[in-house]
């Protein structure tokens, strides 16, 4: 009886405490670094379709009231002008933890599916390789999605412009894959954490529940872009780190806190 009493308290403990956070899950040890320092765009590099690296068009991000903000305020129509934010510097190993909301209405002439639709890329290519015209980088995309007025939309989910990954011991080659949380709507704040192992273990989270997981990211010999880079790799494939950045697809998004952790391989 003692025995079962101590298993029901343990329990008890462990459901009390509610859902771990990536970073207590894995233990990591360190600092959180402030990648956003919540009053300027200091590390950090903008890369907008049709423009040249460093040319914030129509300042679309901006920093107001400590927040990062994706706007477009100045733009007429969105006319295709994909815009990523890159940080200064690459990572491999560590744990990245975003606070995000979508906020007011999409951008005229932004495509459907980018409504309330953003993401954070990484394992990506450095902005100084991409393409003028480039519309996103070669990149894993963790995509964050909200919730239109019905149905289920979840967020956290994968995309994979010139890339690939396995999960479950199979290849997956199929642009996007959904995540198993649940739909936020509205202008909440939502918390996601990506745990990143290099090249061995990739997990998503969202509030402290794991929603995503998968392994092997991988450049995709089919894309154009991916080429070139498994070319100057001498062939090798495989992703084991590279650039973080945050997208703007057209519809407007805040994000008050970028931090990250840097775990040992």
């Amino acid at each position: 009886m003692k025995a079962l009493l101590s298993v029901a308290m343990a329990m008890f403990v462990l459901f009390a405490a509610g859902p771990a956070t990536a970073a207590e899950d894995v233990g990591g040890e360190g600092e959180w670094i402030q990648l956003f320092n919540g009053k300027d765009l200091s590390g950090w590099k903008v890369k907008i379709k049709g423009y040249e690296l460093g040319d914030n068009f129509g300042d679309t991000f901006r920093v107001e009231d400590g927040v990062m903000k994706v706007a477009y305020d100045q733009y007429d129509k969105f006319n295709s002008r994909f815009g990523h934010i890159f940080y200064e510097k690459p990572f491999s190993n560590y744990v990245l933890r975003v606070e995000y909301r979508f906020t007011d209405e999409q951008c005229p002439g932004g495509p459907g599916w980018a409504f309330r639709n953003s993401g954070v890329m990484f394992h990506g290519q450095p902005p100084e390789s991409m393409g003028k015209d480039q519309s996103f980088p070669v990149s894993i995309e963790a995509q964050l999605l909200g919730g239109g007025p019905t149905g289920d939309r979840p967020t956290a989910n994968v995309c994979s412009p010139g890339t690939n990954y396995v999960q479950d011991g199979k290849l997956v080659t199929r642009h996007c894959s959904s995540s198993t949380s649940k739909t936020f709507r509205g202008d909440q704040w939502v918390t996601f954490e990506l745990e990143v192992h290099g090249s061995k273990l990739i997990r998503h989270f969202v509030n402290g529940e794991k929603v995503f997981e998968y392994t092997q990211p991988q450049l995709d010999p089919g894309d154009a872009e991916a080429r070139k880079l498994i070319e100057a790799q001498g062939g090798e494939k495989l992703l084991t780190g590279g650039s973080i950045s945050l997208q703007a697809e057209s519809h407007p998004i805040e994000f008050r806190k970028v931090e990250l952790k840097e775990l040992k391989d």
